[in-house]
């Protein structure tokens, strides 16, 4: 059996009996006015964090979500478009998609906005998505890449590359760990499967995306998630593990590399109204201003006592320098 068919078995097993907390903390319950989210889609709630960002859904964006888990993001998602087939699912577990049909009509009861046609819901493969080209706003998953191993990454990446328009958004929430992992842990199927041993640093998770070309990422959030201890796991040491959200976008490539945003500050403070670097970045006094860590680099690189750069917060929550 191979590990995604492992992967399978264990969320067949997930949709048939929810388990609360089977591979991961529980994603945020958004309050918005007038949306109430199932007990039923909050116990199925197989997330690391959120893929959910008002700023993200302006204007009625055409949205795909992969790995559908019991429904809840893709009902709030929902809220956000409200139009028939506004927001695709597409799982590759059937359980799981019956279990979200299911979820669904109990949401349309208890939520007098929201009708089941708002959602269409797909079999289909991360690996190879049944969408066409340049078709989708916003794309996510969440809890799903980490489980990939390094080619199966690739490609998963690139089918979200592929479906999304120019200027699209890929927004995802994995769990990441700068820690050596040994041998046993990466190559356990079970512990793979939920979302613990293909965690990876941040740098690399960053690299897979833009080596597929995305030439913006944003690091909107980095977390506590989970211990890998002695006692209960295959290891010598302590295993510390994060859950980071992350916005990919389908911007050109700029000719010096991608703009990543880490969550940097800078601040002038010198004798001027502002600074110019003439390269488009202009840093009004005592203002701070974000900025990728390409340009907190160059700013640094300038030797000047009056510009204070930041260390990377790893929190992004848009403007800046890009």
């Amino acid at each position: 059996m191979s590990y995604l068919e492992a992967t399978n078995d264990l969320y067949r097993e997930a949709a048939l009996t929810p388990d609360v907390g089977l591979c991961c903390t529980t994603n945020p319950i958004w309050e918005l006015p007038g949306l109430k989210i199932p007990k039923i889609m909050q116990e199925m709630n197989y997330g690391c964090g959120s893929t959910v960002h008002a700023r993200d859904l302006s204007n009625n964006p055409k949205m795909l979500y992969v790995g559908v888990g019991g429904g809840m993001e893709l009902l709030q998602f929902s809220y956000f478009n409200r139009q028939k087939g506004g927001v695709v699912g597409v799982d590759v577990v059937d359980e799981m998609l019956e279990a979200s049909r299911n979820n669904f009509k109990i949401a349309e009861a208890e939520n007098d906005w929201f009708k089941s046609d708002f959602v269409e819901l797909r079999k289909g493969d991360a690996l190879n998505l049944p969408i066409e080209d340049n078709t989708i706003d916003v794309a996510a998953q969440n809890c799903l890449f980490n489980i990939f191993k390094e080619e199966d990454l690739k490609r998963a990446i690139e089918e979200m590359y592929r479906v999304l328009k120019p200027h699209g958004k890929l927004v995802m929430s994995d769990p990441t760990c700068e820690q050596e992992m040994n041998d046993t842990l990466r190559n356990d199927d079970r512990l793979r499967a939920l979302c613990l041993s293909g965690s990876l640093p941040i740098e690399q998770y960053v690299k897979a995306l833009t080596d597929v070309g995305f030439g913006t990422i944003e690091i909107r959030a980095r977390k506590p998630y989970r211990i890998l201890d002695p006692k209960n796991y295959p290891t010598d040491e302590l295993i510390y593990i994060e859950s980071i959200e992350v916005a990919a976008i389908k911007d050109p490539m700029p000719e010096d590399g991608p703009c990543v945003f880490t969550g940097k500050a800078a601040i002038y403070f010198g004798n001027e109204d502002y600074f110019d670097d003439n390269k488009g970045h202009v840093l009004l006094k005592n203002q701070p201003l974000a900025v990728c860590d390409k340009t907190a680099g160059a700013l640094g690189s300038l030797g000047r006592d009056d510009i204070f750069i930041s260390e990377s917060t790893f929190h992004y929550d848009g403007g800046g320098c890009c």
